[in-house]
């Protein structure tokens, strides 16, 4: 018999996320320290920024966690012949890794092929097993067609899923991201359904099929040796059933598979109001905040510093931001909050800059730490080729009077104002 755990974790977005640091460093702490780890990029496998995708991943598991993952593309409908060498891998990997992407494109790959049964073979006899974000779309039974509906317009309906869940006896749908709120002005809860989407949709499930909704930069682990299941990151896990919410599990919570879905702690049928972060986790308190209330904290410290003429501070919080942007950028599904939060660094290096020249800031003193900052975030950005962002950021410098240049030599840069 294995001696390896047999557990599934659900991811509901972040999963390369300093948030969801601790959560993988518990399950690569259950393996051997020479265990094997892939990542099957199967979801996202169809983009033109695949590899990249892959490389930020294996990136953040090496920095972050702590542990190596080997990237496998398997597998692809009428593809080049090399899955048999990748399903190898697969069939020999102690933890298997999937994520982000597009669910259906990754369930039309799947079916007809061994992989589905390859993972339920080791929540059978051994193994570990992470789906986030997309690709948790499809450990139900059934499974939303995300893009279909919120993006192409068809009408809400249900597409089968891969049943992994089935393994562990829990009859269920899994709907990740069912806290979000990328809409602003509109539902975009319940992985950007909504509500009156998804209450119609509950009403075309089987009587006994549950709704498990995963909030972001939250995970649900099943341990299916121990039958329990336990809640990290920073939100909420939601059982549903006939259009009602049965239980609520904050993050923090442990208790058995068997009570997961039972029907307890009954409330109304309306869907669950969104829901506010938790701070029991074992991460560090940094760790637990979102880039974005990372650039909202940063902002605030700014405005402090400025209101009481502390350049120090407000420059350490320009720093702090820089810091933040640098961490979550191994992150595959904060696209969007990336590029607020490196334009609202622009913001501030602008803001510094006029407060310079109001008298707050001694340039000779204060700005050569500022300014290196931008200099060492353009060279990353010019090294993954995003140079519309690294002519931002200069045009940022020069707005407060400093000069940046690229030469053979590498950047170099000189005050030209004040």
């Amino acid at each position: 018999m294995s001696s390896l755990p047999r557990i599934i974790a659900v991811m509901g977005s972040g999963e390369t996320a300093p948030t969801m640091v601790s959560t993988h460093q518990r399950l690569f702490a259950r393996l051997p320290s020479q265990a094997s780890a892939v990542l099957v990029e199967t979801p996202y496998g169809f983009q033109e920024n695949a590899d990249e995708i892959s490389q930020r991943t294996v990136d953040y598991f090496t920095r972050n966690v702590g542990r190596s993952i080997t990237p496998i593309g398997l597998p692809t409908v009428g593809g080049d012949g090399d899955d048999d060498a990748a399903m190898a891998r697969l069939h020999a990997a102690d933890l298997v890794f999937t994520g982000p992407g597009s669910p259906t494109y990754a369930l039309a790959q799947w079916r007809g092929s061994a992989f589905a049964d390859i993972v339920a073979g080791k929540l059978r006899t051994g193994g570990i097993v992470v789906f986030a974000s997309a690709a948790a779309v499809g450990l139900g039974r059934c499974a939303v067609p995300v893009y279909e509906i919120y993006k192409v317009g068809q009408a809400p309906h249900w597409v089968d899923g891969l049943d992994l869940l089935g393994v562990a006896g829990i009859d269920a749908a899994v709907i990740p991201h069912f806290d979000n709120t990328e809409g602003g002005t509109h539902d975009t809860r319940f992985c950007y359904l909504g509500v009156r989407r998804l209450q119609r949709m509950e009403r075309e499930l089987d009587p006994g099929t549950s709704i498990i909704g995963v909030d972001e930069h939250t995970a649900l682990v099943l341990d299916l040796a121990a039958a329990t299941v336990a809640v990290h990151g920073r939100g909420d896990v939601t059982v549903r059933r006939a259009g009602a919410t049965v239980r609520t599990v904050p993050a923090g919570t442990e208790l058995s598979i068997r009570d997961l879905t039972r029907g307890a702690d009954s409330r109304s049928g309306a869907p669950p109001a969104p829901s506010t972060a938790h701070a029991d986790d074992t991460d560090t308190p940094t760790a637990e905040l979102t880039l974005g209330e990372q650039v909202e904290a940063a902002t605030a410290a700014f405005d402090a510093a400025t209101a009481r003429r502390d350049a120090a501070a407000a420059t350490a919080a320009v720093l702090e931001l820089e810091a933040a942007i640098a961490g979550w950028t191994a992150d595959t599904t904060q696209s969007g909050e990336a590029d607020r939060a490196r334009a609202t660094l622009r913001a501030l290096v602008v803001r510094l800059g006029e407060a310079a020249g109001a008298g707050l800031v001694d340039p000779a003193a204060r700005i050569a730490p500022l300014i290196d900052v931008v200099v060492r975030a353009r060279s990353e950005l010019r090294g993954r080729r995003d140079y519309a962002l690294a002519d931002r950021l200069r045009a940022a410098a020069e707005e407060i009077g400093v000069e940046v240049r690229d030469t053979a030599d590498g950047t170099t840069w000189q005050v030209v104002n004040g």
